[in-house]
């Protein structure tokens, strides 16, 4: 029953950019001990998860190895920065359902994630504008800075140049994922208002958002390392972790929560 008192839902206006907290340096490894709680909580679902992960990286790879052709190439990761999000949309259902004391299923997780395909969609449409100029970007790098064959300062230069510039996109993609793929599965938002926020809260915590992206890159080396099988614990621990890095950073108040 709607409260009379209350304005109607369009007539509420909420903030575009939402309020964020100023994060203490510890705040990282909280998020990886409340992640890995999570985890325990539930082994065997985080394990699908995983799972999924694990044949979906495996895939890609193996494909790209056998054919060696980067039209393809391009187009797996295509189809996986739109298959991504949703995948962690159903890991972070996994977090929000014990937030909430609820039993995490993995029908629930199906269900939210068809529920914010949309918004996942517009997130993996934007990721992949920034993938497409990332691969130019690398192309003009070769293109403009020459390496003579056995001159290792043109090398340097080459590496130092093209590790700049893979920065400046690599940071750009965390800093709207990291806090609005969380929120889109925590509250009715649209992915503008939840990425601009994630970038604002970014902004407002480089050194601790650093940290934690490093943290990430870190774990996720480890996962690789292992032959991928890491990817399989990973990857579901550090979704959780997001979750609560999202909880603690974002105040989502002002936008009425997802059924």
């Amino acid at each position: 029953m709607v409260d009379p008192q209350l304005p109607p839902d369009s007539d509420i206006v909420r903030p575009f950019v939402l309020p964020c907290a100023t994060l203490p340096w510890s705040a990282p490894m909280r998020w990886l001990r409340l992640g890995w709680a999570d985890f325990g909580r539930t082994p065997a679902l985080s394990l699908l998860f995983g799972g999924v992960i694990l044949a979906v990286s495996l895939g890609v790879s193996v494909l790209a190895w056998t054919l060696g052709r980067f039209a393809l190439l391009a187009l797996l990761l295509s189809g996986f920065v739109f298959v991504a999000p949703l995948i962690a949309v159903g890991l972070y259902c996994v977090s929000r359902e014990l937030e909430a004391g609820r039993e995490p299923t993995l029908r629930h997780s199906f269900v939210l994630a068809r529920r914010v395909v949309g918004q996942a969609g517009v997130f993996a449409l934007a990721q992949l504008v920034i993938l497409m100029l990332w691969v130019r970007a690398g192309m003009m790098v070769e293109a403009f800075v020459l390496v003579e064959p056995g001159s290792t300062a043109a090398l340097v230069e080459f590496l130092a140049i093209g590790s700049a510039v893979g920065s400046v996109f690599a940071g750009l993609t965390f800093a709207i994922a990291v806090f609005s793929l969380p929120m889109i599965a925590d509250r009715d938002v649209d992915m503008v208002t939840a990425g601009v926020s994630s970038v604002n809260a970014v902004l407002r915590n480089k050194g601790v958002t650093l940290l934690w992206a490093g943290l990430i890159v870190l774990l996720t080396a480890l996962g690789f390392a292992t032959a991928y099988l890491g990817l399989v614990v990973v990857m579901p621990w550090l979704a959780y972790s997001a979750w609560h890095a999202y909880r603690e950073t974002l105040d989502a108040s002002s936008w009425p929560a997802l059924d």
